[in-house]
């Protein structure tokens, strides 16, 4: 491809916001600087719809050489707490991102308390003692104006003293409120008079007891970006009506003018990305916690075994868009099976075993089999797996009256043991119900894998793990959290709609290699799928989370 085309077709897989910062960079706005900021509130956990905005920000920062604060909004003191900062920090680094600079709204409530003075000097605030049902009845409507506050028209010097008042304590919750002064007839009806400060006598985890005011995000956030002169604001569609305010109060202010630029949310399906309802799934047990690995947030996703490269990459396939739309979550389990393909050690685990006897092997004999570790990767090795007389094999690998293309296991039939020998079933043993509880084969001598002799060709090949050097596993297999595509079109109460078989649990049996295994450690259970060990699991029980199965099974059992 020659360069003019190669430009050309990277121009043409510019995202809008890359699309606004070159022509930024172009016409020497800001000198050439990006700084973006990702704004979080300590409310809760970060879930994969903040991994985009995290993706986003901070992945065009990098791509235009400027750089990303992690700024935490911390302006409402009642729903915030230190773990959540902690859990946010760690979830952006695991994503495989640094922040230039750690800053919390909290630092400038100096800062943003003047800003408050500047506009009630310049007659642009002014105290109001309404109610809130008061202020919400003269609001008006989106069809008709609102009503001006009895409020409205107090002097400079009343509002000045009552706002000090406000902030000393004086006045009781929600007794008074501090209002921009901007239009109560304004089509927007945010820009109605907003709300800037509010009354709040709750103790905040990083300055105390110092304020007993607080202001509202929407003033906290456009004086934020500017104190710290971010270039591009980059938010969510829903904050578009809000975008008027943030410039208004840049200008009255006269401050750096950081500018607000509005991207689709992530909007995934059989899951909710609101703070609100996964708050309510963890408080009322239909989850054991935020990291449960059903939970969209990054600690779940890491927890149950995602890795921050596939994140990463889900982020970038579903692209920077304007409109909201609903994304699969069949591409975001398409990503990281992908990614685990290509790194995932194998490993042998039998889920539902059947056991097979091989009746010429000796008896008190282990042999050692080399088995390859990834066959994705030549430099992943070999490693030894015990192979013996009896053996566990997966009890649909057998059938008593197969198919004509059955190429599995069944009396006559032969197969390959992974990496060991071929065998031929001999015998099915049936209990007294007519079950069968063990099957007897026969090897051949002369086939085993790496050195097979014997000239036959097997079509079927079946992983196994030896009965006396099996290590018991718990095997958590996890499913979709619920049962519809679309939660948000969905009838009723969204918890309706939970998915009563979201989690299995099961015993298995697994090669004793997996004794090895650390949280870290991705795991491919040879023709299974995906797993990783939990969190839970100690050295006397070891406990495997199913990340993903081999292959995108969902779509056929809901009907696609």
């Amino acid at each position: 491809m020659s360069e003019i085309a190669k430009e050309s077709t990277e121009e043409k897989s510019l995202n809008f916001i890359e699309q606004i910062i070159e022509e930024d960079i172009r016409t020497g706005k800001h000198e050439g600087r990006v700084l973006t900021r990702f704004p979080p509130e300590p409310n809760g956990y970060l879930h994969i719809g903040h991994a985009k905005s995290i993706c986003l920000n901070f992945g065009v920062a990098q791509k235009y050489g400027g750089g990303t604060n992690l700024r935490f909004d911390d302006t409402n003191p009642v729903t915030e707490d230190t773990e959540y900062v902690e859990s946010i920090k760690n979830d952006v680094q695991w994503l495989g991102f640094q922040w230039v600079n750690e800053f919390y709204a909290s630092d400038y409530f100096d800062n943003l308390y003047a800003f408050a003075i500047d506009l009630i000097k310049k007659g642009l605030a002014y105290v109001d003692e309404s109610t809130s049902e008061q202020i919400a009845s003269l609001k008006g409507t989106p069809t008709e104006p609102g009503t001006n506050s009895p409020y409205r028209d107090r002097s400079v010097e009343e509002n000045l003293a009552l706002f000090e008042r406000m902030k000393n304590g004086e006045f009781a919750e929600g007794s008074r409120t501090l209002r921009a002064k901007i239009d109560m007839a304004a089509p927007n009806m945010i820009m109605r008079d907003p709300i800037i400060y509010r009354i709040k006598f709750a103790h905040h985890h990083r300055t105390g007891d110092k304020w007993c005011i607080y202001p509202m995000y929407d003033f906290a956030h456009g004086q934020s970006d500017s104190i710290e002169q971010i270039t591009h604001s980059i938010c969510t569609l829903e904050f578009i009506p809000h975008r008027d305010l943030y410039d208004w109060c840049i200008d009255k202010l006269e401050i750096f003018p950081s500018k607000q630029y509005e991207f689709a949310r992530l909007n995934l399906t059989y899951t909710v990305m609101s703070k609100r309802k996964l708050l309510q799934l963890v408080n009322e047990g239909h989850v054991t916690g935020w990291d449960d690995p059903r939970m969209p947030t990054i600690s779940g996703l890491r927890r149950r075994g995602y890795t921050p490269e596939s994140i990463r990459e889900f982020c970038d396939r579903i692209g920077i868009a304007r409109r909201d739309n609903l994304i699969d979550v069949s591409l975001l389990e398409f990503c990281v099976r992908e990614h685990l393909n290509k790194i995932a050690q194998r490993r042998m685990v039998v889920l539902d075993p059947l056991k097979v006897v091989i009746t010429n092997f000796p008896e008190d004999t282990v042999e050692l089999c080399l088995s390859e570790n990834n066959p994705e990767d030549p430099n992943a090795g070999m490693r030894e797996v015990p192979f013996s007389r009896e053996v566990y094999i997966e009890r649909e690998d057998f059938m008593e009256n197969p198919p004509k293309k059955f190429f599995r296991l069944a009396v006559g039939q032969i197969v390959r043991l992974k990496s060991a020998y071929i065998i031929r079933c001999d015998e099915a043993i049936k209990d007294e119900a007519g079950n069968i509880i063990e099957l007897r084969c026969s090897y051949l001598e002369n086939s085993k894998s790496g050195n097979d002799t014997s000239g036959i060709n097997v079509k079927g090949t079946l992983h196994w793990v030896s009965v006396s050097e099996a290590l018991p596993i718990e095997i958590r297999q996890y499913d979709r959290l619920f049962k519809v595509e679309d939660l948000a079109a969905a009838e009723g109460d969204f918890k309706d709609h939970i998915n009563p078989n979201s989690l299995e649990v099961i015993t298995g049996y697994a090669e004793p290699s997996l004794k090895e295994a650390t949280v870290d450690t991705k795991i491919q259970f040879v023709r299974k799928g995906y797993f990783c060990l939990d969190t839970d699991a100690t050295p006397d029980k070891l406990i495997f989370n199913r990340t993903v199965g081999l292959k995108d099974t969902w779509g056929k059992v809901a009907g696609k």
